[in-house]
């Protein structure tokens, strides 16, 4: 859950910061969330996740 959190709230301050520097207009990001709610709902949700999850994994594990 703490991983799905950390990815809206990435996801979430990426879209402000493209609406305010005008690479993202308002009507794209709409679509992009309907696709992500749509998205979210049907059979591909759990691959998406677990492969959100390994990756975070992955990120997590990296030493610098």
């Amino acid at each position: 859950m703490a991983v799905t959190i950390s990815v809206v709230l990435l996801l979430l301050i990426l879209a402000v910061v493209f609406l305010r520097s005008g690479g993202l207009k308002l009507s794209h990001a709409i679509v992009c969330g309907l696709l992500g709610f749509f998205l979210a709902g049907t059979s591909l949700a759990p691959t998406i996740y677990n492969g959100v999850s390994a990756t975070a994994e992955v990120v997590g594990n990296v030493r610098p």
